[in-house]
């Protein structure tokens, strides 16, 4: 735990103060507490602070193989240290995990593949998952459990004894079958203290699962166990940090979609980590807040006041323990005068109304504005000459101060949603590779074997580990 105060806006406006890019002066406060966070980027970045190494956690969606055509052959797995497999589902009666396209998931022959209708051998995305394992052995797979869609499946399944025993057990089997180190619930959200306590109880069971899967296996590997968390006041002040803390080896923060066309009042921002005193209304959610929550007393939750200076009390979740989510994606809003500000709904995206894949940004003609302040960027214009066109996204320059964020606050990592958003990691412009970069300068990315050894599936080519490939 960090120990320390921190005036958080202090530290980021100092850090771009000199830059080209910003509109205006900000006075730098408290510069003591800013030499602090300073001088622990520069001792990690000359090899002076002991880590494991920082997580770069990127999500694959199972259904990238379909209009977007990114199978995952195009993961690119030396940037990466943990892929989250998107999403297997949970049955809402009995609790039952189980994945949701087997097409995609298991069956889909991809080049290189030789069909073996003799035997039961392992296909599809989670074949490709599996042999990016064996070419990149500090790299590891989750399967991640739920997400939106499935967002009102958890609370019926998991509110009796029996169906938290049925998910634990059955999504444990999933990992055993298919090659995964790990499992990741995304349950949004848990809305009461009744649903706080059965998450809590699940994660124990989970925990046990894993843990008995890992004894009859020889090499006793640790098989990961983690969540996806809302960066929302009324979302995240429902879960139990203090007691999930023994179970759960990292959080996701989804720092995200704070503001889009087809949930929010005004324009604004998609992913800004402060509040804006000048502009409120577009700013409706910050990620300063749900830090203060999950590193800070851990609830209850008090909104913070803007003025950057929080108190980390240690009595929160570890913050090496949190992994920092950014998008890889925009949102839009049509006939708006910029955050802030009314709008219309945006009709086109690159496969959703209002939502652009980052790698389609900034539009030809389009001007890029950036707001040190708030730690944002975004675009206005250049869609079919529409000059009142805004896209809410993360420039490079933006990625890096949340990069610098993730280092000087002593948080594990980043996180994305999703990989097919980015552009390669060898891009000067990839998101992705830009947090990489700096995060490789301040003390480099874990370096964790992962599991290969999978004697229990059900699939043969994976007991064998893929021989030939």
């Amino acid at each position: 735990m960090l120990g320390f105060k921190i005036a958080a806006l202090a530290f980021f406006t100092a850090l771009v103060s000199a830059s080209s890019l910003i509109h205006k002066s900000i006075p730098i406060k408290h510069d003591h507490l800013h030499e602090k966070v300073r001088s622990r980027n520069n001792a990690a970045a000359s090899g002076h602070v002991t880590q494991k190494g920082f997580k770069t956690i990127g999500y694959y969606a199972s259904w990238a193989i379909y209009g977007r055509n990114w199978p995952p052959q195009n993961i690119q797995r030396e940037a990466l240290t943990h892929v989250l497999y998107a999403f297997a589902g949970i049955n809402n009666k009995t609790g039952e995990a189980y994945l949701t396209d087997e097409y995609a998931d298991i069956q889909k022959q991809f080049d290189g593949d030789v069909p073996d209708n003799k035997t039961t051998n392992l296909y599809g995305n989670l074949k490709q998952l599996y042999l990016h394992k064996k070419k990149n052995r500090n790299l590891k797979t989750l399967l991640s459990i739920g997400g939106w869609n499935l967002r009102t499946y958890f609370a019926p399944a998991l509110s009796t004894p029996t169906g938290r025993k049925t998910f634990a057990q059955t999504s444990v089997q999933l990992l055993k079958d298919h090659g995964f180190d790990g499992l990741d619930i995304d349950w949004e959200y848990p809305n009461s203290t009744s649903q706080a306590s059965d998450l809590v109880d699940t994660a124990r069971l989970f925990r046990e699962e894993l843990d008995a899967y890992s004894a009859n296996l020889t090499s006793h590997p640790h098989f990961l166990l983690t969540m996806a968390v809302p960066a929302g006041p009324e979302n995240f002040q429902h879960f139990d940090l203090p007691k999930l803390n023994p179970y759960v080896d990292f959080l996701n923060l989804m720092a995200y979609d704070y503001q889009g066309a087809s949930f929010s009042n005004f324009s604004g921002h998609n992913s800004n980590f402060f509040k804006s005193q000048r502009n409120p209304q577009g700013t409706d959610f910050c990620t300063q807040d749900a830090l203060e929550y999950y590193i800070g007393t851990g609830g209850p939750y008090q909104a913070g006041n803007g003025a950057g200076n929080w108190t980390w009390s240690g009595s929160g979740f570890p913050a090496e323990k949190i992994m920092l989510g950014m998008p890889l994606y925009g949102r839009s809003f049509a006939n708006t005068s910029g955050p802030g500000t009314r709008f219309s709904q945006p009709m086109d995206g690159s496969w959703e109304a209002g939502v652009w894949d980052y790698k389609d940004l900034p539009f030809n003609g389009s001007r890029v504005q950036y707001d040190y302040d708030v730690v944002a960027s975004w675009s206005m214009g250049g869609k079919g000459n529409h000059s009142r066109y805004m896209v809410s996204y993360d420039e490079p320059a933006i990625a890096l101060k949340k990069a610098e964020a993730i280092s000087g606050l002593g948080l594990g990592g980043a996180m994305w949603w999703e990989l097919s958003g980015d552009l390669p990691v060898n891009s000067s412009r990839s998101l992705i590779g830009t947090v990489k970069e700096h995060l490789l300068r301040c003390g480099g990315l874990e370096q964790c074997r992962n599991v290969l050894d999978y004697p229990y599936s059900k699939y043969k080519n994976l007991r064998e580990g893929m021989p030939g490939q």
